[in-house]
């Protein structure tokens, strides 16, 4: 196989209650200066996670395979504002706390802009959930194989096998050389649409778990013989990535060395990228998937020589990631809606009309628990207290707004975000910015993708003089917004 391919010819932030971890600082380390504003590795505690993921959400799931996979990752904020992607385990994995809190710190002390870094853990009774940076542009599957708008470019496609081979070199440099099923699936893009390689390949699935969870053909010859995954094998692995980026399907690596052997690499490439680029160019590529896919793992190359290899390879290096993805400028302004130019506005008596013209429209779908209760003298007085809130806000008396509302809502038994809104916004009239944005996240809780739990999260973060949090917050509920108008 390896001698063959050198003929081949033309083809292709933490809350108070979080208790930092004490990091081991490496003085020379070339990275310090991409990823300073990471916080050190701490733990969280369940309940803050909990509420950054609202209460773990069907609506907050971002793992492909959803609600019924044994480990599931939501989509999350922090109080600070701060994205995150929290990995939750099932209550089978990892019964040893301590194991897996030494396996998650070790993960955690990694730093490097190429990866999407683990923040930290939570191991709280029988609870295992991992705590990283959130990506917000999809996963390498979803733009390779799943793409809507356009196929994703042979530039594109070089800086993504690049970025992979650094993130696995720097990894590999630190002693964490193994990561488990690496695939299509675990590169994730940043804001800015630069490709990173998830650092939750760096643990296995559990304890005892397989290192790969994959179709077996993809796997490496020697973990099918020993069931062990060396460096040798992640070599392996990115080979089947650059198949993946080569030809924008899922090839099985066997198949793919038989067209190699054959010389029949039309069949392998992709057809959408005719034309962008060299027969140099994919002839060297084919050439490098094949050294990663030898049966022979020794005959493998390392991580430092893929990064070497694809370096030259490179090509439009200058032109943002953003673009050769076709995925808008993420500093670019967001079109706003007239409640969300009141909010960057700070125009809080617009905000207040248009909360008042809404009215209660957008509770439809929350979570109510109505019993024989409503009908006792207890629940009566509950929505009494509810419709004087309700008549405070409309006649602009805030402070009598949010004594009737709490009186709603320490009771508990419905449960309301436009009350949690209207309380959030007589609050932040009322020059309570703190209050106010509690109130909007429990909004949030309550309603994972309401656009206005999000406005007001904004509004209140300007308050405190959080500009840039706000900004971000700002983007989220006009995007949300968006998408619910379908004008996304």
């Amino acid at each position: 196989m390896g001698c063959e391919c050198s003929k081949l010819t033309a083809c292709c932030w933490s809350t108070d209650q979080n208790k930092s971890i004490p990091e081991a600082r490496d003085a020379e380390n070339e990275e310090k200066s991409e990823v300073d504003d990471l916080p050190l590795f701490c733990e969280y505690s369940i309940d803050a996670l909990r509420m950054a993921t609202s209460g773990f959400s069907v609506e907050n799931i971002v793992s492909e395979h959803g609600e019924k996979a044994p480990n599931v990752v939501y989509k999350g904020k922090l109080e600070n504002q701060k994205q995150i992607a929290v990995k939750k385990f099932n209550r089978s994995a990892w019964p040893d706390a301590r194991q897996f809190l030494e396996e998650a710190k070790a993960v955690g002390q990694l730093r490097n802009n190429r990866l999407a870094n683990l923040l930290g853990c939570c191991c709280e009774g029988e609870e295992r959930l991992l705590v990283a940076e959130f990506m917000p542009n999809d996963t390498l599957a979803k733009h390779l194989f799943h793409w809507e708008t356009q196929p994703m470019q042979w530039a594109m496609r070089l800086r993504v096998a690049l970025h992979i081979a650094q993130a696995l070199e720097y990894c590999t440099s630190k002693g964490r050389a193994l990561y488990h099923d690496l695939n299509a699936y675990r590169i994730v893009f940043d804001d800015e649409a630069n490709p990173r390689l998830s650092c939750f390949g760096l643990m296995k699935n559990s304890r005892d778990g397989k290192s790969y969870s994959t179709n077996l053909a993809f796997t490496p010859p020697e973990y099918l013989r020993t069931g062990r995954v060396t460096s040798e094998s992640v070599i392996y692995g990115f080979g089947t990535l650059l198949l993946d980026l080569i030809s924008g399907k899922h090839i099985p690596p066997s198949h793919a060395v038989d067209l190699i052997r054959d010389r029949n690499i039309q069949m392998l490439t992709d057809s959408c990228l005719e034309g962008q680029f060299s027969n140099n160019d994919g002839t060297e590529l084919v050439r490098l998937a094949s050294r990663c896919l030898e049966y022979e793992p020794r005959e493998r190359p390392n991580s430092k020589s893929l990064v070497a290899a694809l370096i030259p390879l490179q090509r439009d290096s200058e032109v943002p990631s953003h673009v050769l993805m076709g995925i808008q400028n993420p500093s670019a302004a967001l079109p706003l809606s007239p409640l969300g130019e009141a909010c960057l506005r700070m125009d809080l008596t617009a905000v207040h009309e248009i909360l008042e013209k809404i009215g209660y429209k957008d509770d439809e779908g929350a979570a109510t628990e109505l019993s024989f209760q409503m009908w006792t003298n207890q629940m009566q007085e509950t929505l009494n207290s509810k419709k004087k809130g309700d008549a405070a806000f409309r006649h602009k008396d805030f402070r009598a707004a949010i004594e009737c509302y709490t009186q709603f809502i320490d009771v508990g038994t419905m449960v309301s975000p436009t009350v949690y809104a209207r309380r959030s916004l007589s609050y932040l009239i009322s020059d309570m910015p703190q209050e106010a944005i509690n109130d909007a996240m429990q909004a949030q809780v309550i309603s994972p993708v309401w656009h206005i739990a999000f406005y007001l999260q904004a509004a209140a973060l300007s308050a405190l003089g959080k500009d840039n949090e706000a900004q971000a917050t700002l983007r989220d509920g006009s995007m949300l917004e968006s998408k619910r108008n379908g004008t996304a």
